[in-house]
């Protein structure tokens, strides 16, 4: 399926915050995009703001609209509360945990490495990014040089940021673990989730 490919800055900018990672352009002009940027006072309803809460996570995670309603109505019909559950099935698709573990050091570079085949689960090579991973499920690059030559690469690149508790890495056999389905406790949403499930249940 079809992915977002237009200009990272532009939708971090709109937004206020760093939706593809750290840019130093977004540091550089903190305001909105466009010549009227610095001087725009235009102001949000309510609907605009919950479109801005709804646009942040769909991006962030790098799904289209028709996606990540899909993981709305699968939240809706599991027991629970319906935003953190949202949340579960997005940190726990096969993109979102090979970009947490590091293998990849942006989510859009986890799709390329899954579709390009790179990495496989419990065993298996598994080319769908959307890929639901469970509980005590094993991520590991493929044992080819090139693979392991760019997942070393971003394993490098990617230090500085931590591995979730829910999470295992093992660094020298390229392999990771979920121990656990994350929780509420786990999650730090780039967006009001509880917003996300109103606009969706207009």
């Amino acid at each position: 399926m079809a992915r977002y490919s237009g200009p990272r800055v532009r939708i971090s900018r709109r937004f206020g915050v760093p939706i593809f990672g750290p840019s130093k352009y977004l540091e550089r002009r903190n305001y909105g995009p466009g010549v009227h940027g610095p001087k725009s006072r235009r102001k949000t309803t309510d609907f605009g703001l919950a479109l801005n809460e709804k646009q942040k996570m769909r991006y962030y995670y790098g799904l289209q609209e028709r996606q990540f309603r899909g993981v709305y109505k699968r939240a809706l019909q599991k027991r629970g509360v319906t935003g953190d559950t949202m949340l579960q099935i997005l940190e726990t698709r096969l993109d979102n945990v090979a970009y947490c573990l590091g293998f990849a050091y942006t989510r859009i570079a986890a799709r390329q490495m899954i579709v390009h085949g790179h990495i496989k689960v419990n065993g298996r090579k598994v080319s769908r990014p959307s890929y639901p991973i469970k509980a005590n499920d094993t991520i590991e690059v493929c044992d080819h040089n090139k693979s392991r030559l760019l997942a070393g690469r971003n394993l490098e690149l990617s230090t500085s940021r931590s591995v979730p508790d829910w999470l295992t890495l093992n660094k020298d056999a390229f392999k990771g673990v979920l121990q656990r389905l994350p929780v509420k406790e786990d999650f730090q949403p780039i967006a009001n989730t509880q917003t996300i499930v109103e606009f969706y249940s207009r």
